[in-house]
């Protein structure tokens, strides 16, 4: 085993070892603030007769599990986006692909206010799912064909349409007050039901990526190099694809619609650990789960007992993030 190596499993074992201190702050950090031996009784001796270890168990335990695996899953989708793209913008906010998710979620409050959970994240993976098609039938129906500019341009054609008819359907409906949630975003809402359904969806999906990082990275330096070397490019483009709408779709049913961690993580990872794909989705799934465990106990400490939209803090990193990336996009024309 060389140097590299060895480093990688430092670098590795020090991002999980921060992953599991920013759950513990989120957990102990709030509204109302606990002490460390109040979590930790509530983690190894779970007494449900306790206020405090019932407010742990029952509101923030799921919460910040579910940030950590909602952040994970929007950013290895943007990590496969980006690989499979070749496009440093991709993300499956500025995409458009959330506001197909959206959409759905409107139309299914409007028609079918009582859906289970379970059916709603299939039928927001179906929105995601339409609207990754249409930018990319619209993308490449453009002169010239698919280029990462006209993709990202098209996405936000599409991203702000879709918005407007989730709007019309919100006002339309009543659903303003239903539907604000889902636009700011946040995860104050997760439960255990819901994390019964989400975690092994997630997982799966990521480990596949995790399994397609190789072909991903040949993909990233081009179709033909990597189909000299005996990739399939059709074939991984399409599981790719696929992969990261999952991975969007079934994030925004829970959370909602939070922009900018697809798009800012994959790029450090890729300064953490190189090109390889196999390295950067894993990397980008625990980084995206710290950003949003933090943006989460940022929303939470800043004004309590008031809460701030998650969709607020991880705009306030990713906005100057994203026109730093398009500057360096625009200069490479």
């Amino acid at each position: 085993m060389n140097a590299r190596n060895y480093l990688m499993i430092a670098l590795f074992s020090s991002i999980i070892l921060g992953v599991l201190l920013c759950m513990v702050l989120a957990v102990t950090f709030g509204a109302k603030q606990l002490t460390f031996h109040t979590v930790w009784s509530a983690i190894f001796d779970y007494n449900p007769t306790v206020t405090q270890q019932q407010i742990i168990h029952e509101l923030r335990f799921p919460r910040v599990i579910g940030a950590a695996v909602i952040g994970a899953a929007f950013a290895v989708s943007g990590a496969l986006m980006q690989g499979i793209t070749r496009n440093p913008l991709a993300d499956a906010g500025i995409l458009g692909i959330n506001g197909g998710a959206m959409l759905v979620v409107a139309l299914c409050f409007a028609f079918f206010p009582s859906i289970p959970y379970s059916l709603l994240m299939v039928f927001s993976f179906v929105g995601a799912l339409i609207s990754t098609l249409l930018i990319f039938l619209i993308s490449s129906a453009a002169p010239g064909g698919l280029t990462p500019i006209k993709l990202t341009i098209s996405g936000a054609v599409v991203a702000a349409f879709l918005h407007s008819l989730s709007t019309g359907v919100a006002i339309y409906f009543n659903l303003s007050q239903d539907l604000a949630f889902w636009y700011a975003g946040g995860v104050a809402g997760i439960k255990w039901a819901h994390l019964k359904v989400l975690l092994p969806i997630i997982l799966a999906t990521i480990i596949l990526g995790i399994f397609l990082g190789r072909s991903v990275s040949l993909l990233s330096l081009g179709e033909d190099t990597a189909a000299n070397l005996g990739v399939k490019t059709n074939r991984v483009r399409l599981v790719g694809i696929i992969a990261a709408v999952i991975l969007a779709g079934v994030s925004v049913s829970a959370v909602g619609s939070i922009g900018f961690v697809g798009l800012v993580i994959p790029h450090i990872s890729r300064k953490l650990v190189g090109g390889n794909y196999q390295l950067i989705i894993p990397m980008s799934a625990l980084l995206g789960a710290i950003l949003l465990i933090l943006a989460d106990l940022g929303a939470r400490i800043v004004d309590p007992p008031r809460e701030l939209a998650i969709g607020i803090m991880t705009a306030l990193v990713g906005v100057p993030f994203f026109l730093y990336i398009a500057r360096k996009v625009g200069r490479g024309l």
